[in-house]
């Protein structure tokens, strides 16, 4: 028997990393404050990692959805597979050319194209195990988070290149 509601739980499971950090801060705080300055030292690391743990958290509580969508996603050592109902398939991280959020389908899609001539992956933004999806994409060099996590939240039906690799050569470089 649970003593909250299934909605209620799900949101504090969605920002369970923020409050964790709240509590951690609290904890700093009061060895601050407290006992004395024997416990200063490890009450300020506690306010400093409560501190970082709540930015964190409240990224990562941005970008995640119920997870009831079609699918699944799963996150290997840099390799990303989508398993759906009628479409699938991998890539990797390294391959990875461009990334894109598609908000012309119902719901929103992440496109990912890899950099060979393949067709690129379509993984809904609320397909379970989406969460994963945070850290892979964070990996990415250049990525602008906060750039991201506002796309994500915003309404209109368009498509947004989230990043994109820079090419190896310099623009101003001729091959001929």
């Amino acid at each position: 028997m649970s003593f909250l509601r299934a909605g209620a739980r799900d949101q504090l499971w969605r920002w369970r990393e923020a409050l964790v950090g709240g509590a951690l801060l609290l904890l700093g705080l009061w060895l601050v404050a407290g006992p004395g300055y024997l416990l200063a030292v490890p009450g300020y690391a506690a306010l400093a990692g409560g501190a970082a743990l709540i930015w964190l958290g409240a990224q990562r509580a941005r970008f995640r959805d119920n997870g009831d969508g079609a699918g699944a996603v799963q996150v290997v050592e840099g390799q990303i597979t989508y398993f759906g109902p009628l479409t699938g398939g991998t890539v990797a991280l390294r391959e990875l050319q461009r990334l894109s959020l598609d908000r012309q389908m119902f719901p929103a899609h992440w496109r990912l194209e890899p950099n060979d001539d393949t067709a690129p992956l379509l993984i809904p933004v609320n397909a379970a195990g989406s969460e994963a999806l945070f850290d892979a994409f964070a990996a990415l060099p250049g990525l602008r988070t906060e750039r991201m996590l506002f796309e994500l939240r915003k309404t209109r039906r368009d498509t947004v290149v989230i990043w994109e690799r820079p090419p190896l050569r310099p623009a101003h470089v001729l091959l001929h």
